[in-house]
């Protein structure tokens, strides 16, 4: 393995309807800086285009009822990465954990980028069979038709875990982690960084306490709103409980999911989570 990854941590959405100890749901994306593949973006949060017209792009029912994010096109991955003094153009690569409107947003801002996902992942997005599907996946989100590059179940075991593996065309520090469950194909990305490993862990979990903790806990309202958008609950019960081992196992790794707040760098309760895992 070369040198880690410089990855800097964007949050590309404010979603109000949700909480977790008192704090709104955020969009944990990442954006990976290598030598030779140019930019990397680990899912996009919601675009550009969606903060124009967020009911028609994702939906009355995120825009207004039960997302109601904030309205701040600042938030965009494409905005934060000229604000930091790159250039959105040099985004090669999209590795998506999963296709739900909120992590796929701003694909159309990188319409040349190669996109990385799970092959069931991309097969129910685009059959969209059942009530759940027909509102998590919207096919206008990617109707500019991107690259897409897709895996199967095959690959290596990394920290317990099967079926890992690298990215066509990106550095071996990128691995995809299987994780599925919160849908048929969801997966995990690890990024061997510059701070050592990091596994974003998309939506395999809402409430860090249900890994991290010694008694797993979530709050009633995002535990039910778990359940409603899961598509197999064994196997996310199953790799929940991997993830706890994982994270008990080898704290060296910076584990986070998607959305919880007090998971995202600059935290304003660097504390909470301590608490939590030696109450």
């Amino acid at each position: 393995m070369s040198s880690p990854l410089v990855v800097h941590h964007l949050n590309c959405a404010v979603v109000r309807g949700m909480t977790i100890e008192g704090a709104h749901f955020v969009c944990h994306t990442l954006l990976v800086e290598t030598a030779a593949d140019g930019l990397v973006l680990v899912d996009t949060g919601l675009g550009a285009k969606d903060y124009e017209n967020i009911g028609a792009r994702l939906g009355l029912e995120f825009a207004y009822g039960w997302g109601r994010p904030l309205v701040d096109p600042a938030l965009a991955a494409v905005n934060q990465i000229r604000a930091l003094g790159l250039d959105p153009a040099d985004v090669r690569h999209i590795v998506l954990t999963h296709m739900d409107l909120d992590h796929i947003g701003g694909l159309a801002d990188f319409p040349s980028a190669q996109v990385h996902v799970h092959r069931r992942e991309l097969d129910a997005a685009t059959a969209r069979d059942g009530f759940v599907a027909r509102r998590r996946y919207r096919p206008a989100l990617w109707d500019h038709d991107p690259h897409f590059e897709t895996y199967s179940d095959t690959g290596e075991r990394w920290f317990g875990f099967e079926a890992v593996r690298g990215l066509k065309g990106l550095p071996e520090e990128i691995l995809f982690v299987p994780l599925f469950g919160h849908t048929l194909g969801h997966s995990g990305v690890a990024v061997h960084s510059t701070d050592g490993w990091l596994l974003h862990a998309g939506d395999a979990y809402f409430d860090p306490r249900q890994i991290k903790a010694r008694r797993p806990q979530i709050p009633l309202k995002a535990a039910a709103f778990e359940a409603f958008v899961t598509t197999n609950r064994q196997q996310r019960v199953w790799n929940q409980t991997r993830l706890r081992h994982l994270a008990a196992d080898h704290p060296e790794i910076d584990i986070f999911c998607a959305h919880n707040p007090h998971e995202f760098p600059g935290n304003p309760r660097p504390g909470a989570l301590r608490d939590t895992a030696t109450a």
